[in-house]
């Protein structure tokens, strides 16, 4: 009798044996990634769904295998308690850790909306011709939100002057990146967007950037200018710091900055070239008619042209010719006869 007895209690045991091991063998098949696939489904999980409708969607959608045997896993790795709502896109073939940490992470997709990228040295205008060109936004009615917009207290914004020559309050504010937002964003929050984000790369510069400044005499606004000018001056990163320096020079000397950007600047579209009567023409801009600095910026400059506006090469330079070969490169000279050398000189290497 005993013999019969412990023959059926390991029958039983090799019986549950079994039974626990097809049940390991079908939950670990269950929790195995679908067969992968390059189209990805949307998934969608509302405020307030719980897990379990969650994973229901996840099955009907071709992500996991068995819904209920998700669920349990969830529960065994004290999972779901994170999970952020929102759209998601999930391709077939990934694994439930990775469902897990996408849902964790808040990986949502993102709403369409508008895309906008400042290049470096564009105006304001150009700004607002990109957003009307691209978005249809009325270019007029983002110039007039520029003019009236009011920076935030302690934002480099604030700082700038109540100036009536300037032409756009906000001209050389608005830094040069790539923008993102939401598809009913009116002008005020694109350009407070892109006014945080100079704020947000002035940290990238050298920590005694302010005391330097203070040290030239140079206001924010004023240093500003200068990057500007810069900016649509040269192309090569090195010979910002030099063409800095000439500018700071021809400032101490009390010398007219001619700079042929500052006249560019009066027509609403670039010219090939300007002819000796653009240089007379009366503006506070116009660097040939007046000594000192313009009233504002005349674009916005990268974190490079303001960098070299604050840090200018120590040289004895005050003249600068472009040359004439294509590299975009400039010849540097101490005196005006230099100065003619390389005009002779760029021109030489020029295109006949």
């Amino acid at each position: 009798m005993k013999r019969i007895v412990l023959s059926g209690l390991i029958i039983i045991i090799f019986l549950m044996a079994g039974a626990g091991a097809g049940l390991a063998l079908y939950v670990v098949k269950a929790l195995e990634p679908m067969p992968p696939s390059a189209e990805a489904q949307r998934i969608s999980f509302p405020p307030g769904t719980g897990v379990a409708q969650l994973a229901l969607e996840l099955e009907q959608k071709g992500i996991v295998r068995n819904a209920r045997i998700f669920t349990w896993y969830l529960k065994y790795k004290r999972e779901g308690a994170r999970f952020q709502a929102g759209e998601y896109d999930m391709t077939p073939g990934i694994s439930p850790d990775e469902i897990i940490g996408q849902l964790n992470r808040g990986e949502t997709v993102k709403e369409a909306g508008l895309r906008l990228t400042v290049p470096e040295g564009f105006t304001l205008r150009q700004i607002a011709e990109k957003l009307e060109a691209e978005h249809g936004m009325d270019s007029t009615a983002f110039l007039q939100a520029a003019q009236s917009y009011k920076a935030a207290e302690g934002t480099v914004g604030a700082s700038i002057p109540e100036d009536a020559s300037i032409r756009y309050r906000l001209e050389g504010y608005l830094f040069p990146e790539t923008y993102e937002w939401k598809k009913d964003a009116d002008a005020n929050e694109m350009i407070a967007s892109m006014m945080q984000e100079l704020d947000k790369r002035l940290a990238q510069l050298p920590q005694d950037w302010k005391e330097v400044m203070a040290q030239r005499n140079l206001t924010f606004h004023q240093m500003l200018t200068i990057a500007s000018l810069i900016e649509r001056e040269v192309v090569v990163d090195e010979e910002r710091p030099i063409v800095s320096g000439i500018i700071h020079n021809r400032l101490k000397q009390g010398m007219p900055l001619q700079i042929d950007a500052t006249v560019q600047y009066l027509f609403d579209k670039q010219r090939e070239r300007l002819l000796f009567q653009d240089l007379l023409i009366e503006s506070p801009y116009n660097t040939y008619l007046n000594k000192g600095l313009p009233p504002g910026p005349i674009a916005s400059p990268s974190l490079a042209s303001i960098q070299a506006a604050i840090y200018p090469a120590e040289t004895n330079y005050l003249f600068y010719v472009t040359k004439k070969d294509g590299t975009r490169r400039h010849l540097f000279a101490e005196t005006f006869e230099q100065h003619n050398k390389n005009i002779a000189e760029s021109n030489k290497t020029g295109n006949p």
